[in-house]
């Protein structure tokens, strides 16, 4: 996640409560799906952003879990989405993902 991002969702953290935030990913690899989740989970692991050091422990998913798919209108899942999740390790997403929610994940 990139610094500007992570400025973001801190500011974003503190103006509306961290309890009432939920970031949605898109990264197409488990691994980088799991970086950019720990980082607004348990704080910017490579320690370079404005998160270093920050816990905000907010829910985060990626957009291809069953959860948050079903969340979306098919059209636009099927428009926008679909085509990428036939290359993507869903299940790899999905693990890494699941983990860094038991890990660290407040609310």
């Amino acid at each position: 996640m990139d610094l500007e991002n992570q400025k973001r969702v801190k500011e974003f953290a503190e103006e509306y409560g961290a309890e009432n935030l939920v970031v949605l990913l898109g990264a197409a690899e488990g691994e980088a799906a799991g970086l950019a989740a720990e980082t607004v989970t348990a704080g910017d692991p490579t320690f370079a952003g404005p998160l270093t050091g920050v816990q905000l422990g907010l829910r985060v998913y990626h957009c291809c879990e069953p959860e948050i798919k079903a969340e979306f209108d098919e059209e636009v899942y099927d428009e926008q989405i679909s085509m990428m999740e036939m290359v993507l390790d869903i299940d790899d997403i999905v693990s890494e993902m699941s983990s860094i929610r038991e890990q660290y994940t407040k609310f």
